[in-house]
């Protein structure tokens, strides 16, 4: 089993298409070609993270979309997802936060970027959305949205965010435990 993370897909959000610059006509080539980018990449036994924005239309419709996509979804909330998609019965899981161990890498994810989390000081990650790639993330953060370029307009691995995390500047340290404090 892979674990999985995404943001931002924004299915049926036909505006994004030119906010975010994705490189498609219409939004039923952006919604098929992201379904299929993900049901390459996904088996129906992975586990998949959102971290919000998964569409921007009413729960039916996103319910409609979810049933297309493999993997077993967890969803971290997105300012786009109103409490009839939280609560759709297609998610494993849904929350506003969450922290997890993958391959023993603690992870912290939110759909917001940011500057200090949990365990930082020990090597966490933090994983986020909402920012379509515009905000840089530095060796222990990054945006694991649809929009990153190094996403590929699809889910992405543990694995091949640790690459990604490693072309990027190492983060300043934040000392929260100082003696001054």
């Amino acid at each position: 089993m892979t674990v999985w993370f995404t943001s931002d897909t924004h299915f049926g959000h036909e505006n994004i298409i030119g906010y975010s610059s994705r490189p498609f006509a219409c939004i039923d080539e952006m919604d098929a070609a992201l379904i299929r980018n993900w049901n390459d990449r996904v088996a129906p036994d992975d586990e998949v993270w959102h971290l919000g924005d998964v569409a921007f239309r009413n729960a039916k419709a996103t319910e409609g979309y979810l049933g297309q996509l493999n993997g077993r979804k967890h969803l971290v909330w997105g300012n786009h997802d109103p409490s009839a998609v939280r609560s759709l019965p297609l998610w494993e899981s849904s929350q506003p936060y969450a922290e997890i161990a993958v391959e023993g890498r603690k992870i912290v994810l939110l759909h917001y970027g940011l500057r200090v989390w949990n365990r930082a000081h020990h090597g966490a990650l933090h994983f986020f959305g909402h920012s379509h790639g515009s905000l840089p993330g530095d060796r222990q953060s990054c945006d694991v949205g649809v929009d990153n370029p190094a996403s590929g307009y699809s889910p992405w691995s543990l694995s091949e965010i640790e690459a990604h995390l490693a072309s990027l500047p190492p983060r300043t340290p934040v000392d929260h435990h100082g003696a001054d404090r």
